[in-house]
């Protein structure tokens, strides 16, 4: 199965859903995938929510890409949040101690009330009108 990454933009804040798992096969793509998305969030300084409610296994080759993405947006204090651990993923996340690496949320909703309210009123709002564009 390929990992598939939806991407919307809500107010300041970049939301990348992907969906799979995220192994040896796929944390290569998923890397190439979450590129463009920490350049545009350093260079608009805004924040980048990591939606993985549809996530249903990580691996530790896919835990090292999002150390690196977490380092690389620390160095530019750019906000990078993960949401919505599901089962083994929420448990690998807690034996690896990666919930104490990067920003973790029990839900979306939570990740954008830590990183922007202006984008948890939209998203609540169901108003997609405000977001037309994807991001990049």
């Amino acid at each position: 199965m390929h990992l598939q990454i939806a991407t919307r933009r809500i107010a300041d804040t970049v939301v990348a859903r992907p969906e799979g798992r995220i192994d040896h096969r796929t944390a290569a793509p998923f890397e190439d995938a979450l590129a463009p998305l920490l350049a545009d969030a350093v260079a608009r300084r805004g924040p980048l929510v990591l939606d993985f409610s549809a996530i249903d296994y990580i691996s530790s080759v896919g835990l090292r890409v999002l150390m690196v993405a977490a380092r690389q947006m620390r160095e530019h204090q750019t906000l990078l949040l993960v949401a919505a651990l599901q089962g083994v993923v929420a448990e690998i996340f807690a034996i690896s101690r990666f919930d104490r690496v990067l920003v973790v949320t029990a839900t979306l909703d939570d990740a954008l009330a830590k990183c922007s309210p202006e984008a948890l009123a939209i998203h609540r709002s169901g108003n997609r009108s405000a977001n037309p564009e994807t991001a990049p």
